[in-house]
């Protein structure tokens, strides 16, 4: 099997990593990461740096929380950049800008490696029971050497296209979640104020036209008032502001989209940042 190097154990990448381990990947991991420890007791290697690990293996994951962070582990000291070997595969889970991910592409064709960008939708349960869906963007050939590795990962995984393409197809499915979520929100506001029981109700909008995973899964957040975090909202409006960008650049006017990162703004203001984005709905009760 395959050397794989996983950078980036957070609520999604950790469990990604361990599904690969399950799937008979060899795994490594760097050795600051808080998750480390876990890994390694499931079989992974843990190295000193991104530099030390992308020598050791034959594709490299990264799975980050912002494109700066993706371009300081690629491109800066100890980077991937400084120790990947040509012919290797470098594949991008993050949600990032589609233009920084055409740029990194680019660097790593530069060192004879190929490059995916791959971020993907599922949140925490997701990731955890490997039914991610994975929007790609890159060469066929990297897809398909790439396949039986999101095959670990994730069920739902499509090419897209070129490169950025995977990251613009992300952008436009965190609009549609953004604008779900405020709606979800708006509507659970209104019948709880109303009287409405709101158990009733969701169960009620999940067998007509109004039905969505949103309304399931989130729905059921608002009723029970579990605001744990398997997306934060300060996560999701970096994603809003990464679409408004690719609007701009396209020249189409996001309305909506701006009026739901505004609501994310206002909510990581209030001091809920860190709490499941589904408590945007803490807003509009205030």
């Amino acid at each position: 099997m395959q050397k794989i190097g996983f950078i980036g154990l957070g609520i999604m990448g950790k469990p990604m990593a361990l599904n690969l381990i399950k799937a008979g990947y060899l795994v490594s991991v760097l050795e600051s990461s808080h998750a480390a420890e876990v890994l390694t007791e499931a079989g992974a290697k843990a190295f000193p740096n991104s530099k030390e690990l992308a020598q050791q293996v034959e594709v490299v994951i990264t799975m980050l929380p912002d494109s700066p962070e993706v371009e300081e582990v690629v491109s800066g000291k100890d980077g991937v950049l400084e120790g990947v070997k040509s012919g290797a595969l470098f594949i991008d889970m993050s949600t990032i800008s589609p233009s920084v991910a055409v740029k990194v592409h680019g660097l790593m064709q530069e060192k004879g490696v190929e490059a995916l960008d791959a971020p993907v939708s599922g949140g925490q349960v997701g990731a955890e029971n490997a039914g991610l869906s994975i929007m790609v963007g890159g060469s066929q050939e990297a897809f398909d050497r790439a396949l039986p590795i999101f095959q670990a990962m994730g069920k739902n995984i499509v090419r897209m296209g070129e490169p950025g393409t995977g990251q613009t197809t992300k952008a436009c499915n965190q609009m549609i979640v953004g604008l779900t979520i405020q709606a979800v929100g708006e509507a659970f506001t209104l019948a709880s104020k109303a009287g409405v029981d709101l158990a009733k109700m969701r169960e009620a909008l999940l067998g007509g036209f109004a039905q969505s995973r949103i309304l399931d899964l989130h729905g059921q957040r608002l009723i029970d008032r579990n605001f744990k975090p398997g997306f934060k909202i300060k996560l999701h409006k970096k994603d809003m502001g990464i679409a408004l960008d690719a609007g701009k650049e396209h020249d189409v006017d996001l309305k909506g989209t701006a009026l739901v990162a505004e609501q994310m703004e206002a909510a990581i203001a209030k001091g809920h940042g860190e709490k499941d984005h589904s408590a945007l709905v803490l807003l509009l009760e205030k």
